[in-house]
């Protein structure tokens, strides 16, 4: 069982890696002054079921009719000089979960940054639909029209902008005499694999660049913040930097998605055939608030996951429906609610939890300072909780994240490997039984001693020298304590067996 539970484990982990190393945001830039403007209602959305004949002309008519509410977007900004790997927290992912000591980055260098991206009128007095990071950061935001002269630009300023939708809202300062076009909003939810789509976009600063494709996937998942994930649509239709902020049109030509990423290789930057947007109805659902210039979302001081396949029936449960608490913030709302690592959460506020996605859209949505039920199955039987929901802060979040890692994980001189604390989660997720104390290696450094003597990510380490340890901390003080030259002896746990290895200490 050891051995299947930790097969799966990494198996996800090596998944997970491929798509996030991989991802490319099309352009980054910056934040402009919040709004004080009044709120507005939400755009309506077209849900008739899409249907009739694609002919020679649907194309041509929809790249007709849409490009018009297309805009070219040019930014200027001052930010330091770091690298995509950094915006997805590292590019190894042990090292984007639990850091890595042992890598020393430089102080980054400001700079000045030109960038350009795309977005799309949704209404006739000059409010434009874009990603958050085409504008984040930037000091200067120019819009460019369709069909109008080159150099024609037109100053916008940001109104609002959310990270975790990778949105934002801009508003034109100035305005041609002319009426300004709008898009038209589809419905994203009746989007299915194989549907015909087509993107607009500024891809290397080719301005209303069209490209045809399918819908290739639903809810796949990309980070969107530390620890947070958003659910998006793939497409097959070519997305390149440049296209961040555009369009995704349905063939009656209604938006049903913000171009968003593209996945690629360390071969090849551009289109591979992989691309992510945005479902539009998520974005939709936010418009008045990101009109106000504040997004408030819930938080309940929890991290969840999905039901193991083989832990149903140990759970007390009839299906995999409902999310497992992994680790409780004894201070936030959940811990002070009641709950606890282990229970399975399978209502929130009376609405049934389908999966823990399901269940982190449903908390964000909440309104915070709103006490609700949640129902959770705990030692096979089903206990109602009152939670009182806060609100996010995605900074304070992001902080405590980095915090918690530095305090959780040590590192050993002259071994090349770190360490961290055996937390329920990590016990959970290597199928370790609750009398198992020591520390879980997260990183090996190749070619280090540790490497050569065979130790792993993942390995257990539960003595040195003979004598047991119970943490991170006493695993790095007693290595610490072997001077250079000489030889740890080590006890580790892999796959359920217990392994004696000799360390010798650089």
């Amino acid at each position: 069982m050891f051995n299947r539970k930790t097969t799966f484990f990494y198996s996800l982990l090596i998944a997970i890696t491929s798509l996030v190393v991989g991802m490319v945001i099309a352009s980054r830039l910056g934040l402009a002054p919040e709004s004080g403007a009044q709120p507005i209602a939400a755009p309506s959305i077209n849900s008739t079921p899409i249907d009739g004949p694609l002919d020679s002309t649907t194309f041509r008519n929809i790249a007709q009719a849409s490009s018009p509410a297309v805009v070219n977007i040019r930014t200027e900004s001052r930010r330091s000089n770091q690298d995509l790997s950094e915006y997805f927290g590292g590019d190894d992912l042990f090292e984007r979960f639990f850091g890595n000591p042992q890598r020393r980055r430089e102080e980054p260098r400001e700079q000045f940054a030109e960038a350009a991206g795309t977005g799309f009128i949704i209404d006739k007095s000059g409010l434009i639909l874009t990603n958050n990071h085409v504008v984040e950061g930037a000091t200067k935001i120019e819009v460019s029209l369709y069909g109008e002269e080159d150099g024609m630009t037109y100053e916008a300023r940001v109104v609002g902008r959310d990270p975790l939708t990778d949105s934002a809202l801009l508003e034109l300062l100035d305005k041609p005499e002319q009426e300004l076009p709008e898009v038209k909003l589809g419905d994203s939810s009746q989007i299915q694999p194989g549907d015909w789509v087509m993107a607009i976009g500024n891809p290397f600063g080719l301005a209303h660049t069209i490209s045809v494709g399918v819908i290739s996937a639903l809810e796949r998942p990309f980070p969107v913040a530390s620890g947070r994930w958003a659910q998006v649509l793939q497409t097959d239709a070519a997305i390149n930097p440049g296209n961040s902020g555009g369009p995704l049109l349905n063939i009656r030509g209604e938006v049903v998605g913000i171009n968003t990423a593209i996945y690629s290789d360390a071969r090849q930057t551009g289109n591979i055939g992989i691309g992510f947007a945005m479902p539009i109805n998520v974005v939709r659902d936010l418009l008045p608030q990101l009109r106000t210039g504040k997004i408030s979302r819930g938080r309940i001081g929890i991290s969840v996951g999905p039901i193991p396949i083989n832990a149903v029936e140990q759970l007390g449960l009839a299906s995999r429906e409902g999310a497992l608490v992994a680790t409780v913030d004894p201070n936030g709302p959940g811990g002070k609610g009641g709950l606890q690592p282990g229970d399975v959460i399978i209502e929130f506020n009376n609405r049934p939890v389908k999966s823990n996605n399901d269940l982190v859209s449903i908390v964000v949505a909440t309104e915070p300072d709103t006490t609700v039920p949640v129902k959770v199955i705990r030692d096979k039987e089903a206990v109602t909780l009152q939670i009182t929901v806060e609100e996010l802060s995605l900074e304070e979040e992001s902080r405590q994240t980095a915090q918690n890692n530095e305090e959780q994980e040590q590192t050993s001189a002259g071994f090349g490997i770190s360490l961290r604390n055996i937390t329920p989660q990590v016990a959970r997720q290597l199928g370790l039984s609750d009398d198992v104390t020591g520390a879980v290696i997260v990183n090996v450094v190749a070619g280090s001693p540790a490497a050569r003597a065979g130790l792993a990510q993942g390995d257990v380490v539960l003595e040195v020298n003979r004598n047991p340890v119970r943490n991170s901390t006493e695993v790095s003080q007693a290595l610490n304590s072997v001077p250079s030259g000489g030889v740890a002896f080590m006890l580790i746990l892999r796959n359920g067996q217990e392994i004696f290895v000799t360390v010798t200490k650089q």
